[in-house]
């Protein structure tokens, strides 16, 4: 039975398989063939901002959407080239290529093992746990940033000029800037008009695949008015068939140079996409499973791998697509991997007129939906550092490039969370005015007890937090000259480590000097268990450790105590907050 239930976990269709009816395969197979047709025109826009050619993309929307199906859990979820993937393998293989076309498509081929390699193991020991380091903050900075650089990467080839930029911004738009003279007109034309093409057939119909429409459009116009004649660049011919499997081999040199752009482009292709699903699986009522998810991924990257192609994930705008068009299982996805192959096989000496501006217009149409204003302006004005956080994300993207734009807006976040924890909210705590409960003294009016002052500590008491805490304690007995014990509320303490129960044993000390008693309540059970391998202590003993606020005060101060009952014929207070 356990090893049944290890198989199902690791291959879904065990699962899935058994209540598959003819109802769910009509819908996979509609939902399938939809995005199917998607996602041709986009695999090849996107392998074209990786820098490869674009049957490249064509390659890895194949036989990774059948792995896919074989291992994933999402039924929506839409696995295939994506613009945050091609244009961190563009960034991470053009300076190992050094403008070696053959050399590009391997490295991008080994980039796709690499990522894979690393899902798969982060899969096995349940690390999908890694993604939680990328904030939201930082996945609206970094996908805003690189969907700018995304749209100035395409400005070469959607005004017809050849430039090389730098991974960052600010070279790109200089190449360019020196480049305006030598606009090809005939190609800026053919961008227009497809952006054009893109946003008006949404409009009017959104059920119809526009990028499809614009290949197709493209193409014939393309052919019928000799356009290449006028200097628009065309995808040429394209080979036809799907490569056959076989493992690209590079130098050691070669793996080190490409292993920090793998591990970005596996962490960020895999947030992507279980976002995404996880997003549609609650409004699907499915359940999804993120380490397998992470394992499925990752063996989509290694067969990508394999087979020619560069890294995928799962995409938001194709996996939008085929859950409107109804996808139950992950059956959809091989079902448009076979639109894929079918187009790979039969269909490709139709594009050779296909102008290389149209999939610029699809890429420049396609990120404008990652950059987030509105999601930006909503953190910044509900949480001010991680508005800090997403700007240092975004412009070091923008500034930098996207591998240090990511490594920065993740150590900034890091940052930001041990600023806000080493500083946790202090408050002392008051009886309120004709009330059973105690609150915060600065937010409510409230009647305190002269002999003993109430602390609650929201936050953890560990090595950055301890001195501010130990401070607190010493400037609130240093203003209080007849205070003759402190209780730390420790009710929303979480955490304790050896360093923050040195710190509290210190400052118990300091006050039994100057004859005021510390004692403790509402401990939690982490932190007794921690204070219980300490040991026995001198100045927190087991006797000023309550089970609460109330036991404290009564037994420091009394049952008369202000704290408790201020006047005999009212209750005492029923719990803290």
């Amino acid at each position: 039975m356990a090893r049944q239930g290890r198989l199902v976990r690791y291959l879904p269709p065990l699962a899935w398989g058994r209540a598959y009816d003819r109802v769910t395969l009509r819908h996979d197979v509609v939902s399938g063939l939809t995005v199917g047709v998607m996602i041709v025109p986009q695999s090849m826009a996107y392998a074209a901002l990786a820098g490869l050619p674009p049957v490249v993309g064509l390659y890895a929307a194949t036989v990774p959407l059948l792995v896919y199906a074989l291992l994933g859990t999402s039924g929506q979820l839409a696995v295939g080239p994506v613009a945050i993937s091609a244009l961190l393998t563009a960034s991470t293989v053009a300076p190992l290529a050094d403008g070696d076309a053959a050399r590009y498509i391997t490295l991008a081929a080994v980039l796709a093992l690499l990522v894979g390699g690393i899902q798969v193991a982060l899969g096995l020991v349940r690390g999908g746990v890694l993604v939680n380091f990328l904030s939201h903050a930082v996945i609206v900075g970094f996908t805003s940033g690189a969907a700018l650089l995304i749209g100035a990467s395409q400005l070469d080839t959607a005004l017809g000029v050849d430039v090389e930029g730098g991974q960052a911004l600010p070279g790109t738009l200089a190449a360019l800037a020196g480049a305006l003279a030598g606009v090809n007109w005939p190609t800026f034309a053919v961008t227009a008009a497809g952006v054009a093409i893109l946003v008006g057939v949404r409009r009017v119909a959104r059920w119809v695949p526009s990028a499809l429409v614009l290949v197709v459009v493209a193409t014939a116009v393309s052919g019928v008015f000799g356009l290449d004649q006028l200097g628009v660049d065309t995808v040429g011919d394209v080979p036809a068939g799907l490569p056959s499997p076989s493992l690209p081999v590079v130098s050691g040199a070669d793996l080190l140079g490409l292993l920090p752009g793998a591990v970005a482009i596996a962490i960020i292709s895999y947030a992507e996409g279980i976002s995404v699903a996880k997003a549609l699986a609650a409004r699907s009522r499915q359940r999804l499973d993120p380490d397998q998810e992470l394992r499925a991924i990752g063996a989509a990257n290694v067969s990508a791998g394999v087979f020619g192609g560069f890294p995928v994930a799962g995409g938001f705008s194709r996996s939008a697509v085929a859950a409107e068009a109804g996808a139950r299982t992950p059956l959809s996805g091989a079902v448009a991997a076979g639109v894929v192959v079918l187009a790979v096989t039969a269909l490709t000496p139709l594009l050779v007129d296909l102008p290389s501006a149209a999939l610029a217009a699809i890429v420049l149409v396609a990120v404008v939906g990652l950059v987030d204003a509105k999601g930006a302006r909503g953190i910044a004005r509900t949480s001010p550092p991680e508005g800090v956080v997403l700007a240092i994300t975004f412009a070091g993207t923008l500034l930098l490039g996207v591998e240090l734009g990511l490594a920065g807006g993740v150590g900034a976040s890091i940052v930001a969370f041990l600023w806000r924890s080493a500083d946790p909210h202090i408050a002392e705590l008051g009886r309120v005015e004709g009330a059973t409960v105690l609150r915060n003294v600065r937010r409510w009016p409230v009647r305190l007890d002269p002999r003993v002052a109430l602390l609650r500590v929201d936050g953890a008491l560990y090595f950055a937090s301890a001195m501010r805490i130990a401070d607190a304690i010493r400037g609130l007995v240093a203003d209080r000259p007849a205070l003759e014990a402190v209780v730390l509320d420790a009710s929303a303490i979480s955490q304790l480590d050896a360093s923050g129960a040195q710190e509290l044993e210190h400052v118990a000390g300091e006050l039994a000097e100057a004859g005021v008693a510390l004692h403790l309540a509402t401990v939690r059970g982490p932190v007794r268990d921690v204070l219980a391998r300490i040991g026995p202590s001198g100045h927190l003993p087991e006797e000023r450790r309550h089970a609460t606020s109330e036991d404290a005060i009564a037994a420091v101060a009394g049952p008369d105590s202000p704290l408790l009952r201020p006047h005999p014929d009212e209750p005492a207070p029923e719990h803290i907050q």
